[in-house]
């Protein structure tokens, strides 16, 4: 189909097409049953369509659609066929029958339509539900009887009509034969001159003709259609298929003739031209046919088929010239091999040798590859030439690159295992692990340990060029960054390199050169390292060279001090026994970090050592006046420990107090108590057992409950063992009894705050009350002031009502007095005396009602705390 856009004005429909709509994708068509048709401005509507419309026709063998992108407005269709049709032909099958259903379904819904029986649903389908007001549907359930799916499939199927069959026609002489065949003529010129391009058509007429015997006017027809399409290799070959099957040789010969000069490059006509010759027992003619198939230099395909001809009659010699001209059009590796065990087969094996040469030759380093070595050292191993498979191995390995002879390898590998010694074996090995290393290299140069197995391999093999090589390699892989975690593993390459020249190689100076290489590559401002300091200094001193190693940790202790330096520095001058020199480096390092406890406690055992206590006294004071030290606790203890090793008791005493002054806590008390259990003097254990009592006092006056158990637990082990039953019950008494209670904290959420249940120690001489003895009794003593308070206002209350009382007969008495002289005031003093008893009683009641309240408050706070102990 071309790709030009052409505008075909047909006769009776008058229908534009625009021979742009479908394209063959170009590279598609393999051949004319298989292709690719790409449909332009068209989506899944037409493309699933046209598949299952040529999924219908039986000489379809595949068909698929694609759309490649979105975006893209245009539908690929792959379809391949049988021999009976081609792909073209087959779409526009499909096209037709497509349009025929069409049209079927159109005339049927149209006739359908114009009964007019039609339910309810159908409606809705042409007017639109907007027209039937659905929305003011009220009564939206589900209906009382639903309708599945396979119940509308198997109605549709029980209502379909049978498809009209065409009748057969009967022809019973020459004259309706010869109507029948106008007719159909006619019927294909129109479809013809309807659609001049469509090749099928032409097809359908020649074949159609071809059934009639009317093989002229098929020619004819033929000769027609390569008028429109001159280059089309379906017709071509339907054209000879014909006259090859009425053995028609002469008009089959000069078709043949005529296609393979319009197309030359199409290998399926000149394999059926050498086939029909070679049917025909014309050798020498097919010979001719191949010679001029291979003056076009075909693909390989053609020159075996050539060869397998003059196989197939015996002619070796003119194979081999076939041979030697198809290694010379295309000389790739594999048709080299497949010459050579074409001579293997017949027996020439030094040819065949010659040709493996001849090969490795011409194709040079840049085009070998491993096969092609593989299949010349297999030919020797059949040939039982080991020792020269063994050579043509070791020259393959050599010549091509490491990354493209992986399967070379493995070959190599197998071959020594079965035909080699244990050193063959070996180098093998070693050489296939090299390759592994290199290959995992080549991803990543900083994977040290990658480096690390690949110098030992190395060194494995006792090749110390190499070796050196491989390390060179390793340590020139420096760090991008200069920070420390990536340095780490890092220079351990250079201390391995190190050991190697020392140890295995036995070359000192250069040994030497690689400890100053990396102590110049490390960049001690950010950071260093000090065992390679260190074990340069031991290299030297190895060398006698002492005063070099000197010089060396000097430089390292200038430059970058670490800890690390100075103990290591001081170990060597030790073992050398240089006692003022790792005094002068203590020094040093003290100076340097006054506040390390390991320090000072290693100088003082250092001069223990040696004998003089004054100093590692002194030391130890000194120590201890610090004003910040990492560990204390471990100087007080070493301190501690040297008077007593000393049998100072009264030192040690002293320093336990001086201890104490500064922390009061519990495990010094107990280290206490156990010196002085241990003093061999009489009463320690009463002494001992002060202690416990005192550091108990301390920690009860401090509240810390935990504390005071862990101190009683160790007072009542010392008691079982150095104690009497008493002094064991007395401290068994003291043990504090364990409640669990509940507190209000914050949840962890932040929601809120939540109960959360505590364990608690209860002592028994704890005078404190406990949290709940304190709620209580607050709240009694807020009950009596509540009593007290209503007893003060009824008590007022009273009063003024009493006091009323002697106005208003004071009033009276006053009015009485104006009219007669009878001794009527008497009567308010006795109101006034019984108003007094009524006080006095009134304050009796009001203090009554709050020592009730006291009383029996008691028993209820006896009796909670009693429930709170259980």
């Amino acid at each position: 189909m071309s790709a030009a856009t052409r505008n075909v004005q047909m006769e009776e429909d008058n229908i534009e097409v625009d021979s742009n709509k479908a394209i063959i994708v170009p590279g598609t068509m393999t051949d004319s049953h298989c292709a690719t048709i790409c449909l332009q401005d068209e989506d899944h509507t037409l493309g699933n369509s046209l598949r299952w419309a040529l999924m219908k026709n039986p000489e379809v063998d595949f068909a698929s659609y694609s759309i490649p992108h979105p975006s893209e407005t245009r539908t690929n269709v792959r379809i391949q066929t049988s021999e009976k049709t081609t792909a073209v032909e087959a779409v526009f099958k499909g096209l037709d029958d497509l349009m025929d259903l069409c049209t079927h379904v159109i005339d049927t819904f149209q006739t359908e339509l114009a009964k007019g029986e039609f339910e309810a649903a159908v409606v809705l389908l042409l007017v639109g539900a907007s027209a039937l007001n659905v929305d003011k549907i009220k009564n939206k359930n589900a209906a009382p009887v639903q309708i599945s799916a396979e119940q509308i499939l198997r109605e549709a199927r029980e209502r379909q009509e049978v498809a009209i069959k065409v009748p057969k026609q009967t022809i019973h002489d020459r004259d309706e034969l010869m109507e029948y065949r106008g007719r159909k003529r006619k019927e294909f010129e129109d479809r013809i001159q309807r659609s001049r391009l469509h090749i099928g058509e032409w097809l359908k007429y020649a074949a159609w003709e071809e059934s009639q015997d009317e093989l002229t006017r098929a020619r004819s027809i033929y000769e027609r259609a390569l008028q429109v399409d001159s280059r089309n290799p379906t017709l071509y070959l339907k054209y000879v298929e014909m006259e090859m099957k009425h053995k028609n040789i002469s008009l089959a010969r000069n078709l043949f003739d005529r296609i393979v000069t319009i197309l030359p490059r199409r290998d399926q006509f000149w394999l059926k031209y050498t086939y029909m010759e070679e049917m025909l027992e014309e050798v020498a003619r097919a010979r001719q046919i191949f010679e001029r198939w291979m003056q076009w230099e075909p693909e390989e395909e053609a020159w075996m088929a050539y060869v397998k001809f003059e196989k197939r009659y015996k002619e070796f010699e003119r194979a081999r010239t076939v041979y030697e001209r198809f290694v010379h059009v295309h000389p790739e590796p594999k048709n080299w091999i497949k010459w050579a065990e074409f001579e293997e087969k017949e027996g020439n094996l030094e040819r065949t040798r010659e040709i493996f040469g001849r090969a490795i030759e011409v194709l040079g380093e840049e085009l070998l590859e491993q096969r092609l070595f593989i299949s010349f050292a297999r030919f020797e191993t059949r040939q039982k030439e080991v020792d020269r498979a063994r050579v043509i191995y070791k020259y393959a390995l050599d010549r091509i690159p490491r990354s493209k002879s992986q399967a070379l390898y493995n070959q190599y590998v197998q071959f020594e295992k079965q035909y080699g010694n244990k050193e063959g074996i070996e180098d093998v090995v070693v050489g296939k692990r090299r390759l592994q290393y290199e290959a995992e290299l080549a991803t990543n140069l900083k994977n040290y340990d990658t480096w690390f197995d690949y110098g030992k391999l190395e060194e494995s093999t006792g090749d110390l060029e190499r070796v050196r090589e491989v390390y060179e390699r390793a340590i020139a892989q420096v760090p991008p960054a200069p920070e420390k975690r990536l340095w780490r593993r890092y220079i351990y390459l250079w201390i391995k390199y190190a050991f190697f020249e020392e140890l295995d190689a036995k070359d000192y100076e250069r040994t030497r050169q690689v400890y100053k290489s990396c102590l110049q590559l490390i960049p001690h401002k950010n950071f260093t390292f000090a065992k390679i300091w260190l074990l340069y200094a031991k290299f030297e001193v190895r060398q006698m060279e002492v005063d070099a190693a000197r010089k060396s940790l000097g430089m390292a202790l200038g430059m970058c001090p670490k800890d690390k330096l100075f103990k290591g520095y001081i170990e060597l001058e030790l073992e050398m026994r240089n006692i003022d020199r790792a005094r002068k480096l203590y020094s040093k390092y003290l100076e340097w970090s006054p506040s390390n406890c390991s320090a000072w406690i290693k100088f003082a055992e250092l001069e223990s050592e040696l004998e003089d206590t004054e100093r590692a006294r002194a030391i130890y004071e000194l120590a201890i006046t610090q004003p910040e030290l990492d560990m204390p606790e471990i100087l007080w203890k070493a301190y501690i420990d040297f008077e007593v090793g000393e049998e100072e008791w009264a030192n040690a005493r002293a320093l336990y107090r001086k201890l104490l002054e500064r922390t009061a806590h519990v495990k010094v008390y107990i280290s206490w108590a156990h010196f002085e259990a241990s003093v061999p003097e009489e009463g320690q254990a009463e002494v001992a057992r002060r202690v416990f009592e005192q550091g108990y006092k301390r920690l009860k006056e401090q509240d810390l409950k935990e504390e005071r158990v862990i101190l009683l637990e160790a007072w009542k082990e010392f008691e079982k063992v150095q104690g009497t039953e008493e002094t064991f019950k007395r401290v068994q008494d003291m043990m504090p009894k364990m409640v669990k209670r509940r507190r209000m904290v914050e949840a962890e959420n932040g929601s809120g705050t939540q109960a959360e249940e505590y364990y608690d120690y209860i002592f028994p001489d704890d005078k404190s009350e406990s949290s709940h003895l304190k709620l209580l009794n607050k709240a009694q003593e807020w009950k009596a002031r509540m009593e007290r308070e209503k007893a003060a206002k009824a008590q007022a209350a009273a009063q003024a009502a009493a006091q009323a009382e002697v106005a208003a007969a004071a009033a009276a008495a006053a009015a009485e007095a104006a009219g007669s002289s009878s001794p009527a005031p008497e009567e308010p003093e006795s109101r006034s005396m019984d108003a007094g008893s009524e006080e006095a009683r009134s304050e009796n009641g009001s203090s009554s009602p709050s020592s009730q309240a006291g009383e029996e408050a008691k028993p209820d706070a006896e009796s909670s705390s009693g429930r709170e102990d259980n």
